[in-house]
């Protein structure tokens, strides 16, 4: 793939909220998280863990949870990606909690892209009530769940949502 694919590949990625009731494979859900476990992390510690649902009950629970988003309880998959402070910790102290968070964001990333690829839909959710989440899935103290992403055979809309112009984000050398 060269440069002009690759920009192509996430320029036509968008968020989906409808999905078909069709289930993942096993063999999704594992392509899906073996490109998660490719994604850099601080220290390679891999500072994150995935609670991977698919059973109905705890999707609709989780979608309650996140504050009755449809598309979570609709979608044949949730992967809800946690920050594991204790594993960061143990090597970088306070700051661990820092690397935790933004090693799951990467991952979560690998993981809504790795979806794209094999030509599923997914969108992110962060908007959730964080101790509901983790009552639902029972998550130990140390574990902190940062996203639901939810993934399957969606419904894109007909038009891609407009984006910024980059110059709107870029500062040089200084703000």
């Amino acid at each position: 793939m060269n440069s002009s694919d690759f920009l192509g590949f996430l320029s036509c990625r968008s968020s989906v909220r409808e999905y078909e009731e069709t289930p993942l494979a096993d063999d999704e859900i594992n392509y899906i998280m073996s490109c998660a476990s490719t994604a850099p992390s601080a220290g390679n510690l891999e500072a994150w863990d995935v609670v991977v649902v698919t059973d109905e009950e705890v999707r609709l629970a989780l979608a309650e949870a996140a504050f009755g988003q449809l598309h979570v309880g609709e979608a044949p998959a949730l992967f809800v990606v946690c920050a594991n402070y204790v594993r960061s910790m143990s090597q970088y102290g306070e700051r661990g909690i820092l690397y935790a968070v933004e090693d799951a964001t990467i991952a979560c990333t690998y993981m809504m892209l790795a979806a794209h690829a094999r030509g599923l839909h997914s969108c992110w959710t962060g908007a959730f009530d964080e101790d509901e989440v983790r009552e639902v899935l029972g998550l130990p103290p140390h574990i902190r769940p940062l996203a639901i992403l939810a993934a399957g055979q969606g419904h894109p809309q007909a038009r891609l949502a407009e984006r910024m112009d980059t110059g709107e984000h870029v500062h040089r050398d200084v703000w």
